[in-house]
């Protein structure tokens, strides 16, 4: 699986929650200023081609669906911030984020005594 731009990893997950969609539908999830039609339908073209979605043709409009589903993602960017950060070790992580702050003691605790 290949990691997703910022812009890819946005139209997916659009796609994850709407299930399916035509491009004029993404289009419209956006906020203003919403990006125009061509560069919201060259990005689902290059998420077909990475394999993270395919269409049901429609005449000549398609609708896009994901087969690659929100968990394995997160899964596959996950693993890979804990093996490119934290030397594969979850531990480490969750230390990281407790020093931070972000996750407390008794959270810490919790995660590291999971079996």
């Amino acid at each position: 699986m290949k990691e997703l731009t910022r812009a890819e990893e946005q139209v997916m997950l659009y796609l994850w929650d709407m299930d399916k969609a035509f491009v004029k539908q993404l289009v419209e999830m956006y906020e203003m200023p919403q990006p125009a039609y061509n560069t919201v339908s060259t990005i689902v073209r290059i998420l077909e081609r990475k394999g993270f979605v395919s269409y049901r043709a429609f005449g000549r409009s398609h609708q896009y669906f994901p087969i690659v589903s929100r968990e394995e993602y997160m899964e596959f960017i996950g693993m890979r911030i804990v093996n490119d950060y934290f030397n594969g070790s979850f531990v480490e992580f969750n230390q990281f984020f407790m020093e931070k702050g972000i996750i407390n003691p008794n959270q810490f605790d919790r995660i590291t005594n999971i079996k």
